[in-house]
């Protein structure tokens, strides 16, 4: 896979993943929304730490968490890049493409949210306003999809990287050829001197 359809699939997230999280934030009050099944809804929250909520405690906790998410979609970004250009398998991009894309993603949250919005609670909220409801890198995570048989409340971010992940690990023989090879040739080597 070439770095353009990589970072064309990055896009595409993204922009899915932000114009949804941007139309939730300024048109529903916080834990406001609506179902569209009776197992499906919209249901806006915000997540102010890592999944499901969790916390880094104390005063530099959130600015430690948005800069560790910095240096992992640098590295996340890197591993995507290097894969290309070492022609590793097309299911290897992909995957990291998905991951990259909602880690990306919900970096944007972390590190501009706090500026770009008002705050939520009781009301919809402008965005740009005079005055945020946090400072940079104490962003909230805008998620909204809810099912009935699934808590967690996620976002198209989560969902991009849960499915590279899932890919990653379905595919993990195909993403990873030579290591999977490598091992079986050790294997066999340890069974032929026993």
């Amino acid at each position: 896979m070439s770095i353009r359809k990589a970072l064309l699939i990055v896009i595409l997230i993204l922009i899915a993943d932000q114009a949804l999280k941007i139309y939730i934030k300024t048109t529903y009050a916080l834990s406001d929304g609506f179902e569209v099944f009776s197992w499906f809804k919209f249901h806006f929250v915000e997540n102010p730490g890592m999944a499901w909520g969790v916390e880094i405690p104390g005063q530099y906790g959130k600015l430690i968490l948005s800069i560790f998410r910095l240096f992992a979609i640098a590295g996340i970004g890197y591993w995507m890049y290097d894969t290309v250009r070492k022609k590793a398998p097309a299911i290897l991009t992909f995957a990291l493409a998905f991951i990259f894309a909602g880690a990306f993603g919900n970096i944007i949250d972390s590190v501009f949210y706090g500026v770009i919005f008002e705050d939520s609670v009781g009301q919809v909220a402008r965005m740009f306003p005079e005055q945020g409801y946090g400072t940079w890198f104490h962003g909230k995570v805008v998620d909204m999809f809810s099912f009935s048989f699934f808590p967690p409340v996620f976002n198209i971010a989560d969902a991009a990287i849960s499915t590279g992940v899932g890919i990653l690990i379905v595919f993990n023989r195909k993403a990873f050829p030579k290591k999977v090879k490598e091992a079986s040739t050790e294997v066999t080597a340890t069974e032929t001197e026993a």
